[in-house]
């Protein structure tokens, strides 16, 4: 039997001050902004992970409690300032509460309250003006605890921020201090990260990344896919999932055959699926950067992710010279990914308004590998870590590949599709949401399954192995 209660954790002297929101803060808060309320939680970072064999339940707490203090984007609140734009309050002291389950030490009871708690929590929107931008919860077993969820506001952490939130709380759970943490992995806070951007050499940044963006703008096809059809009203996302442990090798396997980074080849990938589905030989994509270039910013627990845009004239090549090429020029559009927003946002408008629509930014691409440890499927006899030789883990036969469509979402205006890579502990994933009256469910497969092929036979070639019948 699982019963539930709340306790809390308290702030009693953090670090307080008010300034202007971060440009992350901004975006992330305006995008929610343009969702419906039932829409929202989407953009929730959460993560959740079982205890085994689990931690005194004061020392968790405590844990957290530190956790509180070491990073001010916990306890930070925003709220409009009255002319458009947005503040940050950081409060210095407060209460968390801290959802919590007791049932048995049973592996199937403690799974299953967990998946519950989370899902529960991760359900629910954030009220910014008014709560702190994290929910906490705990499922106790005999006085320890033995699974743990977080769930953030996208405007408090991105996924980086999320892994780092989870390093921190992970040493201190084991003995690590604040101040240890402090001294060896030294972090901007986001009222520190307001004032750069502010500063002079912060606006100079800023004005060059708009300036960047606005060229690809002018460059780039003034439309990738052909208009949706705007009779009858506006229906639901498709969401498919393309689970495939082959992927998890294949991807290594032509990063270090072309010495480029794992990102590019599934970027060179997704650009060339889309110019085909196109019929087109350029593809134009939105590229979520994970922004930790700059002093302070590597271990910051805040949302610093932003956009860049990647524009490629040659994607029908052969797959190779893409992925190099690919490669090559996402590293601009890594440097250019930190700006204002809202400011390049009006530039569009004015641009749109003097010249006509600027190049289409419907297409949305996400690596969110690594930020976070591997979640849901886990290796066992038989799996492909156990079957692998050469390069990485795993065979290069799409045999276990599986594709699946969870859920749907609300039509999101703007958007042709988004892809999100992610990976569990034996497979890569790759996460599509599109419109369904621009790329129709068949489309959307063919485009995933084109991405594993694109990658598969490249990874064989690179090997000197044949591919599997029927990849």
């Amino acid at each position: 039997m699982t019963t539930s209660q709340q306790l809390e954790i308290t702030l009693a002297s953090g670090r307080s001050g008010t300034g202007p929101a971060t440009w992350g803060q901004q975006a992330v808060w305006d995008a929610v902004a343009r969702l419906s309320p039932a829409d929202a939680p989407r953009y929730n970072i959460t993560t959740a992970a079982p205890l085994d064999p689990g931690l005194p339940v004061p020392v968790v707490l405590g844990a957290l409690t530190d956790l509180l203090h070491l990073h001010d984007s916990l306890h930070t609140r925003l709220h409009p300032d009255g002319e458009g734009g947005l503040r940050q309050t950081v409060d210095p002291a407060g209460r968390l509460p801290v959802h919590t389950r007791h049932c048995a030490d049973e592996p199937a009871e403690l799974a299953g309250a967990g998946a519950a708690l989370h899902d529960e929590l991760a359900a629910l929107p954030f009220d910014a003006a008014t709560e702190w931008p994290i929910r906490v919860g705990l499922v106790e077993a005999g006085g320890r605890v033995r699974h743990i969820s977080l769930v953030l506001a996208h405007t408090a952490v991105d996924g980086a921020g999320m892994a780092r939130l989870v390093m921190d709380l992970t040493e201190l759970s084991l003995g690590g201090t604040a101040e240890e943490i402090r001294a060896r992995r030294p972090a901007q806070q986001p009222l520190e990260e307001a004032a750069f951007q502010t500063s002079g050499r912060g606006l100079r940044r800023d004005a060059n990344a708009r300036a960047h963006a606005l060229r690809k703008l002018r460059s780039g096809p003034a439309r990738i896919f052909p208009p949706a059809d705007a009779a009858g009203p506006a229906q639901p996302f498709p969401h498919a999932v393309l689970n495939s442990p082959a992927l998890l090798r294949a991807v290594d396997v032509v990063a270090e055959g072309h010495r480029v980074s794992s990102s590019s080849v599934l970027l060179a990938a997704a650009a060339v699926m889309t110019a085909r589905l196109a019929g087109s030989s350029e593809a134009l994509l939105q590229v979520i950067v994970n922004n930790r270039f700059l002093p302070g910013l590597t271990a910051a627990v805040s949302v610093v992710a932003g956009d860049g845009l990647l524009h490629l004239t040659d994607a029908g090549d052969e797959f190779g010279t893409v992925v190099r090429r690919t490669h090559s020029a996402s590293i601009a559009t890594y440097r250019h990914a930190y700006f204002n927003k809202r400011l390049l946002d009006a530039e569009i408008a004015r641009l749109t308004a003097e010249t006509g629509p600027p190049a289409d930014r419907s297409c949305i691409f996400n690596d969110t590998r690594d930020l976070l440890p591997p979640v849901g499927a886990t290796a066992g006899p038989g799996s492909d870590t156990d079957t692998g030789t050469g390069t990485g883990t795993g065979t290069l036969d799409p045999a276990r590949t599986t594709l699946s469509w969870p859920k749907e979402f609300e039509p999101r205006p703007g958007l042709s599709y988004a892809l999100d890579a992610l990976q569990t502990t034996d497979a890569l994933q790759l996460a599509m949401t599109a419109d369904g009256s621009v790329l129709p469910r068949p489309k959307m497969e063919r485009f995933l399954r084109g991405i594993e092929e694109l990658i598969l036979s490249e990874a064989h070639g690179l090997a000197g192995t044949a591919p599997a019948t029927g990849s």
